[in-house]
């Protein structure tokens, strides 16, 4: 792995200071609140977590507090961030902190990356930034970064060349300056060094040592492996109502979107005969197809294209969970998928 220039630090922490944007996870060196923020930011954009973040904050102030939270009532405050490992995780991590550390955040980078749902990235990210330890969080916009800065065609897809250049970073870490360095080099991939388009040369602190730039070779880097496409699946969907009640039933406790709530559904794309059909099988009784709607979902190895019914049923039942609409709408955390289906429960029938 090539070394990294010397002065990539230096000129970075002087630019950093004025160009860093005033995000609420930032407002503070807090374990926890950096954990939850770097949790939240995987897989979302900057401005979507904002709301997140806070709100989760004002009702989980501690860890403590987030590891006594109901599943449901957890799942409900992260409904529309997806990826619902992510919250399950965190959970299981605060209980054991509370056990393992009685309550107190572990400080040293193993303890941390031994955590449920802490990777490398998160690891390296609150072992710098909470805790001033020359450990990189090496993610996508970092990989950008050292690959256009270096003129490096390494694949950053491999895990062996993010490993080297965690190691690559970690040499020319700052003493004292480790947290900064960490939010430096994010904030850079973020907002120069940019994921889509053309990146802000002009504007780059690193411009005068960047090899990609003086080259005018940046869309070149950084090299990355050809991704498997995305399988499909097709189902149907059916969002039932009978009165001021609708229909959902918990997932699977395994595989994709475990445990979660779900709006009921079959493998494959039904004709609306087919549908009706199905729910007499299911013991209901249709009163009403009101519309259907088609979809599609993607999730990172597969998309769901999904056609939905909408039935006015006569009573409830079928082994199907009937609640009503303000538990509807207030304590039933519906993934993405399902979620985009739901409309406001007081719609005209």
């Amino acid at each position: 792995m090539d070394a990294l220039p010397a002065r990539l630090p230096e000129l970075l922490l002087a630019w950093y200071p004025a160009h860093r944007r005033d995000l609420p996870w930032r407002r503070d060196r807090e374990p926890y609140h950096v954990w939850l923020s770097e949790i939240m930011l995987q897989q979302t954009r900057v401005e979507a977590v904002r709301g997140y973040y806070l709100r989760f904050l004002q009702e989980l102030p501690t860890v403590r507090a987030l590891a006594s939270c109901p599943d449901d009532r957890l799942n409900k405050l992260w409904e529309g961030l997806g990826y619902y490992s992510r919250v399950r995780n965190l959970k299981k991590a605060a209980n054991v902190i509370l056990q393992a550390h009685g309550g107190v955040f572990p400080r040293e980078y193993d303890a941390i990356r031994a955590l449920p749902g802490i990777g490398d990235y998160t690891a390296g990210a609150i072992a710098s930034i909470c805790f001033e330890q020359p450990v990189p969080a090496v993610d996508g916009n970092v990989l950008r970064v050292v690959s256009r800065v270096t003129a490096n065609s390494a694949p950053v897809t491999k895990q062996s060349v993010r490993r080297d250049w965690a190691k690559a970073l970690a040499a020319v870490y700052p003493a004292g300056r480790c947290g900064e360095m960490t939010q430096a080099l994010m904030e850079l991939g973020a907002t120069v060094c940019v994921p889509n388009g053309e990146p802000l040369c002009a504007e780059c602190p690193l411009r005068q040592i960047c090899s990609a730039g003086a080259q005018g070779t940046w869309r070149q880097f950084p090299v990355k492996e050809a991704k498997k496409a995305r399988r499909e699946e097709e189902l149907t969907v059916f969002f039932l109502r009978c009165g001021d009640r609708f229909a959902v039933r918990r997932r699977a406790e395994t595989g994709l979107l475990a445990g979660l709530w779900e709006l009921p559904n079959v493998p494959g794309l039904r004709s609306a005969q087919q549908a009706l059909a199905l729910l007499d099988e299911w013991g209901l009784q249709p009163q009403e197809l009101e519309k259907s709607v088609e979809k599609t979902h993607l999730f990172t190895h597969v998309a769901w294209k999904m056609r939905c019914f909408y039935v006015t049923v006569r009573e409830p039942g079928g082994a199907l969970s009937w609640v009503g609409a303000e538990r509807f709408a207030a304590d039933i955390a519906l993934p993405t998928a399902f979620r985009m289906f739901r409309e406001e429960p007081d719609r005209d029938g």
